[in-house]
């Protein structure tokens, strides 16, 4: 009788970047107020968490950023470009307006990749980089490919109405990549996705392309309020959805990586999963919510300060426009 081992994929490399220009709540209180817009420090603390974030170079551009962090991804995995047979980026500021080429095939050019690998852009907003674990997995638990880099990278400065306080003082731009490859050792344990495109309108950029000029506002839109009421009621439904596929309980969680989006909705989210806070990384006080990047540059940046370690067991969670949500739980 032939006996066939499973095929795992498994987290073998992390990396992050942040663009050099750092913007405190300081900064961005002085440059509204020259508008007459009046926030402070206080005011953005209290209902975010958010100290600082980090924007772009006007010459930087997603996959500039997406870059910098694979490079660190692979190092760390001991592979070079040429090994990998797929690469996905998720973004919702891709390099070219429209799309395409996808920001996945300019890295892949950046990188000085030639083995013609793969190359695809996910879009599920700040579930992104979720959706694209999840698509990873799949791809190699198929035995389809074997090294996939996955990228969360994201300039979403470009698309802030810096007239908007509610939503400007929100967000920064940053990248964050991991490297998974075939295991036979349990890595991804479970992966969990879902949408309700019925809430569509609570957070989107509402432009579009009408003769081949923008219709509409290119601006963030977000309806706050709705956007924090099912964020919170989902996120833990998510992650026991993932637990209970890896026959796990919460108590066996190691680190709950959650989207950096409000401290507020990560701590409602800790609780609920009987989690202490100390359990959970955050990064949205130094970042702001950087959307699709935001997970992978939580969990790089804990596991080279040694929080995570080799053998602990990761929740990772977002949630996003769409409305978008999912859960990877994953056995560094």
């Amino acid at each position: 009788m032939t006996v066939f081992s499973k095929t795992y994929s498994k987290i073998i490399g992390t990396g992050s970047y942040l663009p050099e220009k750092r913007v405190t709540n300081q900064d961005l209180t002085e440059q509204l107020a020259a508008k007459g817009i009046e926030t402070s420090d206080e005011w953005i603390v209290s209902r975010s968490g958010i100290s600082a974030r980090h924007y772009a170079a006007p010459s930087q551009n997603s996959s500039d950023l997406g870059v910098e962090a694979a490079k660190k991804a692979l190092d760390m995995a001991g592979l070079n470009g040429n090994d990998l047979d797929l690469i996905i980026v998720a973004s919702s500021t891709p390099d070219f307006f429209g799309s395409f080429p996808s920001t996945a095939c300019i890295v892949q050019n950046k990188l000085g990749i030639t083995n013609n690998c793969a190359a695809v852009d996910v879009q599920a907003v700040c579930s992104g980089f979720v959706y694209a674990v999840a698509t990873a997995d799949s791809f190699i638990q198929s035995g389809m490919h074997k090294n996939v880099l996955v990228i969360g990278a994201e300039v979403f400065s470009r698309i802030l109405n810096f007239d908007d306080r509610g939503t400007c003082v929100l967000f920064g731009d940053g990248a964050g990549a991991i490297v998974m490859t075939a295991s036979k050792e349990p890595g991804i344990l479970a992966t969990k996705l879902h949408a309700d495109g019925r809430h569509s309108d609570i957070l989107s950029v509402p432009g579009s392309l009408a003769g081949g000029a923008l219709a509409g506002s290119a601006f963030l839109y977000m309806d706050g309020p709705a956007v924090f009421k099912l964020a919170v009621s989902v996120l833990e439904k998510v992650a026991h959805e993932a637990l209970a596929h890896a026959n796990m309980t919460s108590d066996q969680i190691d680190w709950l990586i959650p989207h950096q989006a409000n401290i507020r909705i990560m701590n409602s989210t800790a609780r609920k999963l009987g989690l202490p806070l100390d359990k959970m990384v955050v990064t949205v006080d130094q970042h702001g919510n950087t959307s699709a990047a935001s997970i992978p540059l939580a969990l790089d940046i804990a596991v080279r300060d040694g929080r995570v370690k080799k053998g602990d067991n990761v929740m990772m969670e977002g949630v996003g426009g769409g409305f978008t949500w999912g859960a990877v739980l994953a056995r560094m």
